[in-house]
């Protein structure tokens, strides 16, 4: 794709899933790739991949939730050189009927997917304007568009990021920063192992598998392309949009 070269770019919840296969995916695209997660070893997994490739990468050990350790990642990768992406890809959640939470867990899903992205946000985004630009892909999700049963917090926080990237978008596209977000269905990672276990869990999993009218889950390798493209100079006249990433499970006009 044209104009990765040499950029620099921040992909949270890179030590895993569809985060590593985005990071590696820039890094073969010829961007720097800072690897940003709460998993010291994960994100070292994935810098030890990209370089074995031959790519270009870094990792750094953040727990999104905590303002001030993302203040200080964002601040000692910002000393090698200008950020020029960044991808809010970290996330977290426990299957549960809404009854059958309480406040303690609600204050965590809510710390992770709605004021994580939050704080990388408001780090990154005063840099980007200051040099005249930069893109932001943010990871959220179908259940943010048209709800998940057993995922009641989880999706208030996704519909809340989209809802917020459409407004930043609007707000900064005379700065040159362009904001969009890719909304993944349902897709074979760890998150959704674990939504898949017990009696009632495996029945949903297989439900929503029938249900994909291409009839699979999807896979962390299914998001890189579209993510870079979004980060790209073809992307260059796309901003505040929101793009299904789902076996066609979810189709909007």
């Amino acid at each position: 794709m044209r104009g990765l070269q040499g950029k620099r770019v921040i992909v949270t919840g890179g030590g895993s899933g569809i985060g590593r296969e985005v990071c590696k995916r820039f890094a073969e695209e010829g961007s720097e790739v800072a690897v940003f997660d709460l998993n010291a070893d994960g994100a070292a997994e994935t810098v030890s991949l990209i370089e074995a490739n031959g790519g270009k990468a870094s990792a750094y050990t953040v727990d999104i939730a905590d303002r001030a350790a993302v203040d200080s990642a964002v601040t000692a990768f910002e000393a090698g050189g200008p950020i020029d992406v960044l991808v809010n890809n970290a996330g977290w959640d426990v299957a549960k009927p809404f009854l059958d939470t309480d406040v303690a867990l609600w204050d965590k899903i809510i710390a992770i997917n709605l004021y994580g992205p939050l704080h990388m946000h408001h780090a990154v985004l005063p840099g980007m304007v200051k040099n005249g630009g930069g893109r932001v892909v943010n990871i959220a999700s179908d259940a943010g568009r048209v709800g998940s049963s057993g995922e009641a917090v989880y999706s208030a926080c996704k519909g809340g990021i989209i809802s917020f990237s459409k407004t930043v978008a609007r707000e900064l596209a005379r700065k040159g920063v362009q904001v969009n977000t890719v909304s993944p269905g349902p897709t074979d990672t760890a998150l959704f192992a674990s939504f898949a276990e017990g009696e009632a869990g495996v029945k949903i999993a297989e439900g929503l598998k029938r249900a994909i009218p291409m009839k699979r889950l999807g896979q962390p390798e299914d998001y890189p392309g579209i993510v870079c493209f979004l980060a790209s100079e073809d992307a260059g006249f796309i901003t505040g949009q929101v793009i299904s990433v789902s076996g066609g499970l979810s189709m909007h006009g």
